[in-house]
């Protein structure tokens, strides 16, 4: 096997279940010559993986050309459909040199969509070539096998929560916002649960950091990726300050007189769907009362936040369970801007009438 007629890369060789491998890593201008995909049209059964979801690309890409010097992506795993030539170093034995022929064909098992984003992001910006990306080789032993490494290479992998990629992610003005507030602001001080998005029955925990980023973002009319700035901070966190002093319980489960397992079972302002609606009713008292809303947020101390409140039950509940529904977000909201004297809109008129 001559080099003139290979592609050479620096690797480590190891061995899984009985099998060589090889981690090499590859410039990532060369990634979308030498990996192919299947042809999509292909029957699901006679392809090695899934098809290409193009609407995941150019958010990929877009990420990579905002974070030119801190991005970070993940290994591919190909197999490779002939035989490579290892040649180790003298002095280090599994460590040398991975040669494969020009005309083997190299398919992906892992990574397709980063091998798509890789190809856009450097025809528009060609520097990123120059980066590496590390790349996981096997050799390719037929169309079984290659199905059966991408269904063990997705079988464990779990989405973080969205309250763990909200206490990770540094990018995300929205998440930052939220751990200042879970972590300094009342009512979240002390009762958010930053990890998970779903709350034990047992928990002392009362919010979930993904509930508090979306109600803050609701509250100031933000969309995904949009900038904060510090004045907007200071009123998010004035504002959640504000209700929870004129939310009773909220105060209750502070000073230990409620205990957070009584209030997530009996009231509907400590779930995600309660905070929600709060937010969406803050962007309207701020829009509409920017002196007032402060005056406005005393009445919800006359709102009863009880799940048995039929008027929250027909809003807030769909088969006898609260739901994170947009509709029933926003008839829950409509309910609270009546109880505060806050007109609602012709569309949140015509809303009404599902529930009178």
């Amino acid at each position: 096997m001559s080099n003139d007629y290979c592609y050479s890369f620096p690797a480590v060789r190891g061995v899984q279940a009985g099998r060589p491998f090889y981690i090499a890593t590859c410039p990532l201008r060369i990634i979308p010559r030498i990996f192919m995909f299947d042809e999509e049209e292909l029957p699901a059964d006679l392809r090695a993986q899934r098809t290409l979801n193009k609407s995941r690309i150019p958010e990929m890409v877009r990420y990579l050309l905002d974070n030119p010097n801190d991005y970070i992506f993940s290994a591919l795993t190909a197999s490779v459909g002939t035989d490579v030539k290892f040649t180790e170093n003298s002095e280090t034995p599994n460590i040398g040199t991975l040669s494969i022929p020009l005309e083997a064909q190299i398919l992906i098992n892992d990574g397709q969509h980063r091998r798509k984003a890789i190809e856009e992001a450097v025809k528009e910006v060609p520097e990123l070539g120059q980066d590496n990306i590390a790349v996981l080789f096997f050799i390719d032993e037929g169309l079984n096998r290659s199905q059966q490494m991408f269904a063990d290479l997705n079988k464990y992998a779990i989405k973080p929560s969205p309250s763990l990629s909200a206490l990770y992610d540094r990018r995300d003005e929205a998440s930052e916002l939220a751990r200042y507030l879970a972590i300094q602001t009342p009512p979240f001080k002390g009762f958010t649960e930053l990890e998970k998005s779903n709350i034990a029955t047992q928990s002392g925990k009362i919010f979930t950091l993904s509930g508090i980023k979306q109600a803050s973002k609701t509250l100031l009319g933000k969309k995904t990726k949009d900038s904060y700035s510090k004045d907007e901070k200071i009123l998010v966190a004035e504002f959640w300050s504000e209700v929870f002093h004129n939310v009773p319980e909220w105060q209750m489960i502070f000073n230990k007189e409620l205990s957070a397992a009584e209030a997530r079972k009996d009231y509907i302002h400590v779930h995600g769907l309660g905070l929600h609606a709060l937010g969406k009713v803050g962007h309207r008292l701020l829009k509409q009362y920017p002196n007032d809303w402060k005056i406005k947020l005393t009445l919800l101390k006359t709102i009863d936040w009880r799940k048995s409140n039929p008027e929250l039950q027909k809003r807030s509940m769909l088969h006898g369970k609260l739901s994170k529904a947009q509709t029933n977000i926003t008839l829950t909201a409509n309910y609270l801007m009546e109880k505060l004297d806050i007109p609602l809109t012709p569309d949140e008129i015509a809303l009404e009438q599902m529930v009178r």
